[in-house]
């Protein structure tokens, strides 16, 4: 249902502080971490001396000005890591908000919606298509495990990896 989950801010800004673009990775934000990583590295090349880089590797701290510039670009990489992270979560509460609100409830194990029961709704108990692994009445099959709807064509899960199937009710 999500394409969201919870992430740690603090944790994305930290990965990025450490390695330019580790923190967008870390938000599954592939390519804005890639661009973040090619942004630090061009600013390196371009903004800050040969020698500051030579001597900072042989041990020597080179001049803050001379280094200023990379330093910039990396913190405006954290922030954004942090924000986008912040951003993220709010999404993940907006789709858990949605799904509560339409009457299906999230489950935090797998982080997939699920139909409330027929027995909690107050409605006589019918089998359960999606015990069984078999085809709903509108002909899709559903996990056992975790209740998604699975391509009828495989002999388990694409999402959990459960075998599904009439001979393992």
């Amino acid at each position: 249902m999500t394409e969201h989950t919870r992430r740690r801010p603090w944790l994305a800004a930290l990965l990025a502080l450490v390695v330019s673009g580790l923190g967008h990775a870390y938000l599954r934000r592939w390519a804005r971490g890639l661009g973040w990583y090619v942004a630090v590295t061009a600013a390196v090349f371009v903004f800050v001396p040969e020698s500051a880089i030579s001597g900072a590797l042989a041990g020597d701290p080179p001049p803050v000005r001379e280094v200023a510039p990379a330093a910039a670009v990396v913190g405006a990489s954290v922030i954004d890591a942090y924000v986008v992270a912040i951003r993220n979560n709010r999404a993940y509460e907006r789709e858990r908000e949605a799904a509560r609100a339409t009457g299906r409830t999230e489950s935090l194990d797998h982080e997939t919606a699920e139909e409330p029961s027929a027995q909690s709704a107050g409605m006589t108990a019918e089998p359960d298509a999606r015990s069984a692994g078999t085809a709903d009445g509108d002909g899709t099959v559903r996990c056992p495990e975790c209740g998604k709807e699975t391509d009828p064509t495989f002999d388990f899960c694409q999402w959990c990896a459960e075998p599904v199937g009439e001979g393992d009710a």
